[in-house]
């Protein structure tokens, strides 16, 4: 029974990365009780700012068998997006993830492609895709998978790839062998990630404080106005942060994505200060129609920019 179950692992991993996917792990499904508590605390000191989506669907979000009745397994995939091109230094600056066409539409298209092709090699079987779009601990379920641990910025770091990966999560009611949570947390008493954060967003315990967070400043918060004294710490972001990421020593693995469709926007990528404060709503609307940028939104987006010329 076991070696069945290990070779059906061994074919999904295969179709994972027959549809593209970088890296694939497995986990049983079960309740993340451990998990649970971390969260339930977490959100009782608000760490979570606006985002109340994060304490809806509490026991969706911690018990995969609640979220999909009868799953059996946890199908976590690592889709690489570290570009080949950077942006100008002097430009006002978008988290890497957004340079290219939004994350969500990619990867959504290749999970259901995906969990075509198991459906044909296992039968009727059932599954749900997920990314970022629903009350999954994903990056919990990677580390289980063994596809990295959770650094002190709050990031799933690989070994042997860094951190610059979105995160899917397929569950599954098909019985498969699970990988072995084996490895080990390689941070050590680095501190790079706490030290470099203008905000102090990176507490102690691997615990993130949302609400001091650029990326949350920037994308997560629908107020006008910003926090009074933010203009000095941060660091010209107007679109999400990367700092916590570039400082990481693990990065220095990180290959360039071969996913074309990821490759960045030519704006992204030359626009500057000018372009960027004379671009339009209509052409905001036109240029960034399938961006992740769409998320902040024009408004949000000119709201952010104010931060960079003060």
């Amino acid at each position: 029974m076991q070696h069945l179950l290990f070779s059906k692992s061994v074919l999904i991993k295969k179709l994972a990365s027959d549809h593209g996917f970088d890296q694939c792990g497995i986990a049983k499904a079960e309740p993340l009780y451990e998990d649970a508590k971390r969260l339930e605390d977490w959100l009782k000191k608000g760490y979570h700012g606006e985002m109340q989506y994060m304490s809806n669907h509490f026991e969706l979000r911690t018990d995969p068998t609640k979220l999909f009745p009868g799953a059996k397994s946890v199908i976590t995939l690592l889709y690489n997006y570290f570009p080949e091109t950077l942006q100008n230094t002097d430009a006002p600056k978008i988290a890497k993830y957004a340079y290219g066409e939004d994350y969500h539409l990619v990867i959504r298209k290749k999970l259901n492609t995906l969990l075509q092709s198991i459906r044909e090699n296992f039968g009727n079987i059932e599954g749900r895709g997920f990314v970022d779009s629903a009350p999954v601990l994903e990056r919990t379920w990677a580390k289980k998978s063994g596809l990295g641990w959770i650094g002190k910025n709050g990031n799933l770091i690989n070994k042997s790839k860094g951190s610059f990966f979105f995160i899917a999560t397929l569950i599954t009611d098909l019985e498969l062998e699970p990988d072995v949570e084996h490895v080990k947390d390689f941070c050590g008493t680095c501190n790079k990630c706490v030290d470099a954060c203008p905000t102090e967003a990176i507490m102690i315990n691997k615990t993130i404080d949302a609400t001091k967070c650029i990326s949350y400043f920037t994308i997560e918060l629908k107020s006008n106005e910003l926090p009074d004294g933010l203009e000095k710490k941060s660091e010209n972001w107007i679109f999400g942060c990367d700092i916590c990421q570039d400082v990481c020593p693990w990065n220095r693995f990180s290959e360039t994505t071969e996913h074309q469709e990821l490759n960045p926007y030519p704006e992204i990528i030359h626009f500057g200060i000018r372009e960027w404060d004379n671009l339009s709503e209509e052409n905001f609307n036109v240029i960034f129609k399938n961006s992740p940028l769409k998320r902040t939104g024009f408004k949000g987006l000119k709201r952010n920019l104010k931060l960079f010329q003060q």
